[in-house]
């Protein structure tokens, strides 16, 4: 009887032990994150920090503005495969980028805000019954102001270097989204993406429930 008993608390332990790993792994740490640096926080310290954010009424409490063009910013937009996927609709704190100047030919800023516990712009997933699902988030400084600040390289994050993004005149598309040349780090902490967590584009994430006129336009104040 002893024995059955130790073998059935032994069963129920594991089955304990195995239940709490699989919640823990419902937002697990994406293993192409190579850990924060000193001073930084972890994918998880981001979850939490920015949690709140998921109900995107609470984001438009705390000063969020939803791009203008209401524009759900897919690859092709950019003319990039769409396998590469979608970033979502941009909202952003027009303090923490410290913009300056509306579109005038571009927007800019001078904006060095980059503490991923409170993100300058969320990225959010349109559904089918017209809300949103917070996806990713993501941090933006401007090159001129960067440079001007003494820096001599991109910020990073996690160790990863920013993007740096600037319009080619040679080309049609805007590849800076209608912003002056800045850098700009996305992390998909809130959606798996098979591109990488650090990746611009989310091949799991669609704009296909989007039904605003702006998206099928380009040239968002993301």
């Amino acid at each position: 009887m002893r024995a059955r008993f130790t073998l059935v608390t032994v069963a129920l332990l594991a089955l304990t032990l195995a239940g709490g790993l699989v919640a823990r792994s419902a937002n697990p740490v994406p293993p192409d994150d190579p850990g924060p640096a000193p001073g930084e926080p972890s994918i998880r310290e981001m979850r939490q920090a920015t949690e709140r954010l998921r109900d995107v009424r609470v984001a438009l409490a705390e000063g969020y503005i939803r791009d203008p063009n209401d524009v759900c910013e897919t690859a092709d937009m950019m003319g990039r495969p769409v396998t590469d996927g979608a970033m979502g609709i941009h909202y952003f704190r027009p303090d923490l980028l410290g913009l300056t100047a509306p579109p005038s030919p571009r927007v800019d800023g001078v904006g060095l805000h980059t503490d991923f516990r409170r993100p300058a712009i969320l990225l959010y997933e349109p559904q089918a019954d017209g809300s949103l699902t917070l996806v990713g988030v993501e941090n933006l400084v401007f090159a001129a102001a960067w440079r001007a600040a003494g820096h001599t390289e991109r910020p990073t994050f996690h160790g990863v270097p920013f993007d740096a993004m600037a319009d080619d005149p040679a080309t049609a598309l805007d590849e800076a989204h209608m912003f002056a040349p800045h850098f700009d780090r996305h992390v998909w902490i809130y959606r798996d993406n098979p591109s990488g967590v650090f990746s611009p584009f989310n091949p799991a994430v669609s704009c296909a429930a989007h039904r605003s006129p702006g998206h099928a336009t380009h040239g968002s104040l993301r």
